[in-house]
């Protein structure tokens, strides 16, 4: 089965505005703080998952902070960014949401029914929102225990043969699919 994890409030939180903790690195103007067990649970769901990481964000920030949080032992299948995404406008919002649609995805030989993208924001996912698992946003908050609770819910449909047959809203709240 194919992880395919956004950066930005899923991984890290990248922010201007320096947090009263310590920052784990610099990206240009950018103070990045890793979420917390971070490299535990790359390392721990890369023993049942193939990784890949896919950001709205702009390409080359997306391939410099991941070289920048990835373990030695981890290769991720794929590092996408903007590029990679399908720019749509909302007139609700009168904005541009770049798009993560899977087909892109399918096309590097991926089963769309063994794919779940792990995302803080469902307006990139919902056209695939049967792949989705939303986490709550991380903001720097060094007692967030997400990655934790997410792995074991991994850890409890790593098997499943097709991802978009079961609710994963309320995931929190489920042991198994």
């Amino acid at each position: 089965m194919l992880l395919v994890l956004d950066l930005d409030e899923t991984l890290i939180h990248a922010t201007e505005q320096k947090l009263e903790i310590d920052f784990d690195f610099q990206y240009a103007d950018y103070f990045i703080y890793r979420r917390p067990n971070l490299k535990w649970f790359l390392e721990s769901m890369s023993a049942d998952f193939k990784l890949a990481v896919w950001s709205s964000a702009d390409d080359k920030y997306v391939e410099e902070i991941v070289e920048k949080i990835k373990p030695e032992n981890i290769d991720f299948e794929f590092v996408w960014g903007r590029t990679r995404c399908t720019t749509k406008r909302d007139y609700q919002l009168d904005e541009y949401i770049h798009e993560k649609r899977l087909k892109k995805v399918k096309k590097k030989g991926f089963s769309i029914e063994r794919i779940l993208m792990i995302d803080d924001s469902p307006e990139k996912t919902k056209d695939n929102y049967g792949n989705a698992v939303y986490v709550n946003a991380f903001e720097g908050d060094q007692t967030d225990s997400e990655l934790k609770i997410l792995a074991e819910y991994l850890n409890s449909i790593k098997d499943s043969q097709n991802v978009r047959s079961f609710e994963k809203r309320g995931w929190k709240n489920k042991k198994t699919a």
